[in-house]
């Protein structure tokens, strides 16, 4: 057996990890598990009707099943799961200079799904947007211990569940040609990975894209909150576009789905579109911008 050398092995959490039901965030928290949940209180996300509920990794174990291959785009690899949990968010993982990459997570990884990334080489590099694309971050770390785990470092307040080993400041480059850029606005350390190789921009939750039935774009929108409907304000939109403004990008990955078609300057249009009259959370048609 090989002895682990990562510095950090010692010191990540002990406790047990549990999951909300409603938007499948992992908390770590003594037994018998936590009373809230932090994301679902937020204004951001949306409350559960019937009360907050958690499950054990072993109940998500039983329920959760894990799938991974080919995503929509060349040279990137989508993790996900189903039946849905949680928010639903999808895992991609990139090639790069510095190894295997990481971006977003999906809300569980299996022994099967965790032998699988080990078996094509582990992770070496781990990174976020923000708290809704974390999903079970805390379990490929605990498992195939990546030398960097990244997040913005105005957003550790989410990260109880694993240990943040490189906080980000506004840009991080984390392998030749692909850089986290800070944008703030959804959160105040929301990040974005551009890759420039590709010609692919990880937007997290800066971009919600309305999709037709074979997954085309048909509108772009911002928010602050996408659930209570709350736009971005103008300064948050100065800040956003002065960052994607210097990005070439022809596609984005949210962390939920891959939008082949969306470009750079479709979202310069759509940030210019908000900043010309007041704050607005409504979807713009493509064909607009």
């Amino acid at each position: 057996m090989t002895t682990s050398t990562n510095p950090y092995r010692g010191l990540l959490p002990d406790l047990p990890a549990y999951a909300c039901t409603n938007c499948g965030h992992w908390q770590r928290w003594p037994a018998p598990g936590p009373l809230t949940c932090p994301v679902c209180a937020d204004v951001r996300n949306a409350l559960p009707a019937d009360g907050f509920c958690f499950a054990t990794v072993d109940e998500v174990d039983r329920t959760v099943t894990c799938q991974s291959g080919p995503s929509l785009l060349p040279g990137v690899e989508e993790h996900g799961c189903g039946p849905r949990f949680g928010l639903d968010s999808r895992g991609w993982v990139l090639e790069t200079d510095a190894g295997r990459l990481g971006f977003e997570c999906a809300p569980w990884y299996s022994d099967d799904a965790i032998s699988s990334l080990r078996e094509r080489g582990g992770l070496q590099v781990l990174a976020a947007s923000h708290v809704h694309g974390y999903g079970a971050l805390w379990r490929l770390q605990e498992q195939l211990e990546p030398a960097v785990v990244a997040v913005g470092v105005r957003d550790l307040e989410w990260t109880k569940a694993f240990r943040v080993t490189w906080p980000a400041d506004d840009r991080l480059e984390l392998a030749a040609g692909v850089v986290l850029h800070r944008t703030g606005g959804h959160f105040d350390g929301h990040s974005v990975l551009h890759d420039s190789r590709h010609g692919y921009l990880f937007c997290g939750d800066s971009l919600k894209a309305d999709l037709d039935d074979e997954g085309r774009p048909l509108a772009l929108s911002a928010h602050k909150a996408f659930h209570a409907q709350i736009p971005l304000s103008h300064g948050e939109l100065r800040a956003y576009r002065e960052v994607v403004a210097q990005l070439d990008f022809g596609a984005v990955l949210t962390p939920f789905e891959a939008v082949p078609g969306v470009t750079t300057d479709h979202v310069v249009h759509l940030v210019d579109r908000l900043l010309s009259g007041p704050p607005d959370a409504g979807p713009v048609p493509m064909d607009e911008l």
